[in-house]
């Protein structure tokens, strides 16, 4: 099993048990900047996982790759260290 395989399963499980969580979030394109904000895991896909979250007052949805948790542009509060 891979470390992208592992990260996919754990956010499926995380989904399934308990989808609210905290994140840190560092994208640009496009840009998302959260730090340590509590999210919703909204949807899991082969490629991707969608957050909703209320940092500026009003919901957005956000669409994030499990790429970006193995490069650490993610971070989920709750895996500790991978």
């Amino acid at each position: 099993m891979t470390s992208l395989d592992i990260i996919k399963s754990k956010i499926q499980r995380l989904y399934k048990t308990n989808p609210n969580i905290h994140i840190n979030v560092a994208i640009t394109s496009p840009k998302v900047n959260l730090k340590n904000e509590p999210v919703v895991i909204k949807g899991v896909y082969p490629h991707i996982f969608q957050i909703e979250e209320r940092s500026s007052g009003s919901t957005k949805c956000h669409t994030l790759q499990y790429t970006d948790v193995l490069l650490h542009h993610i971070e989920i509060v709750e895996f500790g260290d991978i």
